[in-house]
């Protein structure tokens, strides 16, 4: 596996945990969330990829979608739930220290 290849899956693997982060911060729709993947990731993200994720946490509960009306078209909103607040602060719990831990170690 190249060190490219590494990156993706690493990525692919946080892709979850990124969109419940991101939605922490604020809702937003899937073309939104498709573009601050890309952004934050800088890997091309497509909505064939977001929005299967989207569908997974909305049936676990994380997220919630609501269908909005903007302007002449409907949106669907999305939104974290509490039970999705709990799920991404227990990764940040898990992940704090030994990620730093490494982090740090990966400089000497």
């Amino acid at each position: 596996m190249s060190g490219e290849e590494l990156i993706r899956a690493t990525i692919r693997g946080l892709s979850r945990a990124i969109i419940l982060w991101l939605l922490l911060r604020e809702g937003m729709s899937g073309y939104r969330l498709t573009k601050e993947m890309r952004r934050i990731t800088g890997h091309p993200y497509t909505p064939g990829a977001i929005y299967p994720l989207l569908y997974e946490l909305e049936k676990k509960k994380l997220i919630i979608g609501e269908w909005i009306q903007k302007g002449r078209r409907k949106l669907k909103h999305y939104s974290i739930t509490d039970e999705g607040r709990k799920v991404i602060n227990n990764i940040r719990g898990t992940l704090e220290k030994p990620i730093k831990d490494l982090l740090m170690n990966l400089t000497e």
